[in-house]
């Protein structure tokens, strides 16, 4: 069974996959999974493979998120998940013996319930 969590989770990969497309990348992949960590979407964009980790939130676009309270979608991105995220990519790019250019991107989404919106950002070259 799938969890809320991980429903709005699949809605956010979705609508970040559709973002991408949009701004020209390819998708490679998604949902790299292996038991130490997972990568959500593989890219590829003007000969470069973008590893793209996506975060999305629900809450109301309307509220300026500035403080302390209120979350932002890239405040769930730790330490130890770039620590995760390093050690998969490194995998990924071993399995598939790559060795051209590679980035790691963080797309994230708010989902806004009530007035059925969404807001996607997209943060490009995140130093793992």
């Amino acid at each position: 069974m799938r969890t809320e969590k991980r429903k709005i989770g699949d809605v956010g990969e979705g609508i970040a996959c559709k973002f991408l497309m949009k701004h020209g990348y390819e998708i490679v992949e998604r949902n790299y999974l292996r038991k130490w960590g997972e990568i959500d979407i593989v890219s590829k964009r003007s000969g470069k493979l973008i590893f793209v980790e996506v975060k999305t939130i629900v809450g109301d676009l309307s509220v300026i998120r500035e403080t302390l309270d209120n979350w932002r979608a890239e405040d769930n991105i730790h330490i130890g998940k770039l620590k995760r995220l390093s050690r998969i990519i490194q995998t990924y790019l071993l399995e598939r013996g790559y060795e051209g250019e590679w980035q790691f991107d963080v797309v994230t989404v708010t989902l806004d319930q009530t007035k059925i919106r969404t807001k996607v950002q997209h943060l490009k070259d995140i130093v793992l």
